[in-house]
C-alpha cells in the first residue's frame, strides 16, 4: 500500500503575510474612497475581513504615515496621499518591515565564507526585483489595472501563474 504525498508547503520564498494583505486591501478600500473616510467597520466589511485584527493594521498604516484618522462619529480613515502617490510597497514595510530579510538581516548586512561569499549579491538581487513591482505600482494603477507595462509583463510570462 502507498503512503500519501506530503503535503505541498506554502511557507517558503518571498512570503506576503497576512498583515501585508489586509493593509494592501484596506489601503485599495481607502483609495477607492479617496478622499472621504471609511470607518473600520466599513473596511473590514467591504473587504470581509475581522475588524480588531484591521484595526491593529490601520494603526500600523497610521503611524507610519500612510493614513490619517479622524475621531468622532463622522470619523473615520483616509490615505494620507493621493492614491496615485501611495505605493504597495510603502503599505507593506509599515506593517512588515524590510521587503527582504535573510535571517533577521538586511541582505546587504549578510557575509558569508568559502563557496557562499557572493550569496550576498543573489539576497539584494532579490529584494531588488521585488522593488521593481512593489515600489512601482501605486494604489491607483492597481484600482484601475493599469500597472506599470514592466509588472504587467511579468504577469504574461508563460509560467507566470504556475506553482513551484
Amino acid at each position: 500500500m502507498c503512503e500519501p504525498p506530503e503535503p505541498t508547503r506554502h511557507d517558503s520564498g518571498v512570503q506576503i503575510s497576512a498583515r501585508g494583505d489586509y493593509a494592501v486591501r484596506a489601503a485599495l478600500s481607502l483609495a477607492q474612497s479617496y478622499p472621504q473616510l471609511m470607518s473600520a467597520q466599513a473596511i473590514a466589511q467591504d473587504q470581509d475581513m475581522p475588524r480588531k485584527f484591521l484595526e491593529a493594521v490601520l494603526a500600523d498604516l497610521r503611524r507610519a504615515g500612510v493614513v490619517r484618522a479622524q475621531r468622532g462619529a463622522e470619523g473615520g480613515y483616509t490615505l494620507s496621499q493621493p492614491p496615485r502617490d501611495v505605493t504597495i510597497g510603502q503599505i507593506l514595510r509599515a506593517v512588515d518591515g524590510p521587503l527582504a530579510g535573510v535571517r533577521g538581516l538586511r541582505p546587504e548586512e549578510t557575509t558569508y565564507s568559502g563557496a557562499a561569499e557572493n550569496l550576498p549579491n543573489l539576497w539584494v538581487a532579490v529584494r531588488s526585483a521585488v522593488r521593481e513591482v512593489v515600489d512601482e505600482v501605486s494604489l491607483a494603477e492597481l484600482i484601475s489595472g493599469r500597472m506599470p507595462a514592466h509588472v504587467r509583463k511579468l504577469t504574461t510570462r508563460p509560467d507566470a501563474w504556475q506553482p513551484r
